[in-house]
């Protein structure tokens, strides 16, 4: 079951990197942070910060958001964001 779930999470982040649809900046913040806490490997993900931008901030800001999520539940709602924005992922 757990490689079945994770096959379909890799099938979506193929959709997502994939697809020449634009999004609002929200949106992809959304999928961005849903990525980044499902696949970290040793906990939270904090972003380089040498850069001292306003993206910065808003990539922590929406880290931040997910953070008490497991990293399955951020896999599952990464696969829903992506069903919702861009199509059914193929089985």
């Amino acid at each position: 079951m757990m490689a079945e779930e994770n096959l379909e999470f890799l099938k979506a982040y193929e959709m997502a990197s994939s697809t020449d649809q634009q999004f609002p900046p929200d949106v992809l913040l959304h999928f961005y942070a849903l990525y980044k806490r499902a696949t970290e490997k040793n906990g939270f993900y904090i972003p380089p910060t040498n850069q001292g931008d306003l993206r910065s901030a808003f990539k922590i800001n929406a880290l931040i958001q997910v953070k008490d999520l497991s990293k399955k539940e951020a896999e599952k709602q990464y696969i829903e964001l992506v069903e919702h924005h861009i199509g059914e992922i193929p089985k």
